[in-house]
C-alpha cells in the first residue's frame, strides 16, 4: 500500500464498503488555527485535528513541536473515529507537512493503514461540507515503535555514520537567516534537502522514480537515513517522500528547535555539511 492517495481514488473509496476516516489537519506556522478554515468548508465527514494541541506536546526543552502525550493523541484519534483496523486519510492545505505529521504519528504508534491526500485540499475537486460530523468512538490505542525515531544523540551519530537530511529551506540550513530558533545553521554532517524539492509544480508529490533519483543523488543508497527540520513537522513530509521512494527513514522529532537550544551542541554554517 502506498502512503498517498489521489483525490479520485479517495472519492471512490469514500463511496465503498470501507470508507476511510478523514482527518483535516490544516495548519500554518505562525498563522491562525486551522479550525475556522475547517468550519468554513472541509471534505465531507472529515474531523478536524489540532496539530499544536493534539499532534504535539507543549513547546519546551524538547523543541517547538515535541511528540504529543500518547494519552492526548490516542484520545484525539478515537474521537475522530479511528479504529485499529479502519483506513485513515489525512489532509492539509496542500504542502503535506501537517498531514504527514498525522500520518507519521499514526504509523509510529502502530496503525498500518494511513495515507496522505496527495495535493491536499487544493487538489480536491469534490464538494465541501460545513457539517461537523460526530463519528462513533474509535478503538485505536497507540503503541510506539512502528517507525524509527531519533533523539539528539542519535541524530548526531547518524550525521557521522549514515545520512542525516535537513528538510528546511537552504538559507536556514546555511545559517543565512533564522527567523524562529535561537541560532542559525545545521547539525554538523547533515545534508541540505529542502522539502519543496519533493513536490511537483501542481502541488502533488513527484513520481516515485524521481524521488528515488533525488535521494540517491543525496547519498541515501545503502545507508541508514534520518530527517530533521525546524520542529519535526515538515521533516515528516520528507520521511513520507522517502517512503514513496522505497527508503525507510528515521525522524528526529526534536529537530533544530531542540538541537539549537543547547549551547553545548555544535553548529555548522555554510553550504557544506561540516
Amino acid at each position: 500500500m502506498t502512503a498517498i492517495i489521489t483525490a479520485a481514488e479517495l472519492t471512490g473509496e469514500s463511496a465503498g464498503p470501507r470508507p476511510p476516516v478523514l482527518l483535516d489537519v490544516r495548519y500554518r506556522l505562525g498563522g491562525p488555527p486551522g479550525r475556522p478554515e475547517y468550519e468554513a468548508g472541509h471534505l465531507p465527514g472529515a474531523v478536524y485535528v489540532d496539530l499544536d494541541a493534539e499532534l504535539a506536546g507543549p513547546p519546551g526543552a524538547g523543541g517547538r513541536h515535541p511528540l504529543p502525550d500518547l494519552g492526548v493523541f490516542g484520545a484525539a484519534m478515537r474521537r475522530a473515529g479511528v479504529g485499529a483496523d479502519t483506513p485513515v486519510v489525512t489532509y492539509d492545505g496542500g504542502l503535506g507537512w501537517a498531514a504527514a505529521r498525522a500520518w507519521w504519528l499514526l504509523r509510529w504508534t502502530g496503525h498500518g493503514d494511513v495515507r496522505v491526500l496527495d495535493g491536499g485540499l487544493a487538489g480536491w475537486t469534490g464538494p465541501l461540507s460545513t457539517e461537523i460530523p460526530a463519528p462513533a468512538e474509535g478503538d485505536f490505542r497507540p503503541e510506539p515503535g512502528g517507525l524509527p525515531l531519533l533523539d539528539a544523540d542519535g541524530a548526531a551519530a547518524l550525521a557521522r555514520e549514515g545520512l542525516l537530511l535537513d528538510a528546511r529551506a537552504a538559507e536556514r540550513y546555511r545559517g543565512d537567516v533564522e527567523p524562529i530558533d535561537r541560532i542559525g545553521g545545521h547539525i554538523p554532517g547533515a545534508v541540505s534537502a529542502p522539502t519543496a524539492e519533493n513536490m511537483a509544480e501542481n502541488g502533488t508529490f513527484r513520481p516515485a522514480p524521481e524521488l528515488a533519483a533525488r535521494f540517491a543523488a543525496l547519498g541515501a543508497t545503502g545507508r541508514d537515513v534520518g530527517v530533521y527540520c525546524g520542529s519535526g513537522v515538515s521533516a515528516a513530509q520528507q520521511v513520507l517522500a522517502l517512503e514513496l521512494a522505497g527508503i525507510r527513514a528515521a525522524l528526529y522529532a526534536g529537530s533544530w528547535s531542540e538541537w539549537s537550544e543547547d549551547p553545548a551542541r555544535p553548529v555548522a554554517k555554510g553550504p557544506d555539511p561540516r
